[in-house]
């Protein structure tokens, strides 16, 4: 054999560069996503499989919550119970995978049986999705319902106690009708701006 004809009869399968990595859907025990990712990423790197694991991803997504009258922002998994790996599943990595604590096994494939990936066109849609949830801003976590009372927490009219009589979900406001100097006299305020009255 020449040289020549070594160098064109490369292994197709070997290196990173030449492993197709696809990503799949990692079934976990919900409310332990982040936890499952941390021991996936510590494995992945005490047993150097970086080249076969490109990311791992729990799709987050921002909301704001009330207590005690103040406003938190918290995060919570936008799909509970689930985790996004895109890898190369070759030779023992799905059972790496599976033997993680809080890992119940993959997305559409039953005990035993070769782990599914998702279609393209799922893939992307997943991950539109997660850059989106990441640009978004916080959103409340809170259902109004006309004719609920509320508190204004915010803006010139604070403190002041009104009843709600128009809600726009999309938009995120309120039509609040709110007794000044004795006349009902309406408000549109965001959600940011109000408390339910307990």
């Amino acid at each position: 054999m020449t040289t020549d004809e070594v160098k064109t009869n490369k292994p197709k399968t070997t290196g990173s560069d030449a492993m197709v990595k696809k990503w799949y859907v990692i079934r976990a025990i919900s409310g332990k996503e982040k936890k499952v990712k941390q021991h996936i990423e510590m494995e992945v790197g005490r047993l150097k499989l970086q080249n076969y694991v490109a990311q791992v991803l729990i799709p987050m997504e921002k909301y704001i919550q009330i207590k005690a009258g103040k406003k938190i922002n918290k995060e919570r998994s936008y799909f509970p119970g689930y985790v996004l790996i895109e890898a190369a599943l070759v030779g023992e990595l799905p059972h790496v995978l599976r033997s993680i604590p809080g890992v119940i096994g993959f997305l559409g494939s039953k005990r035993g049986d070769a782990p599914i990936p998702l279609r393209a066109a799922e893939a992307n849609r997943i991950l539109g999705k997660v850059d989106e949830l990441s640009e978004s801003d916080a959103e409340m976590n809170i259902k109004f319902m006309v004719g609920e009372t509320i508190k204004i927490i915010d803006g010139p009219f604070n403190s002041f106690i009104g009843t709600i009589e128009e809600v726009n979900d999309e938009k995120k406001r309120l039509k609040v009708s709110v007794k000044i100097f004795g006349r009902k006299t309406p408000l549109e305020l965001s959600y940011m701006q109000v408390k339910k009255e307990s």
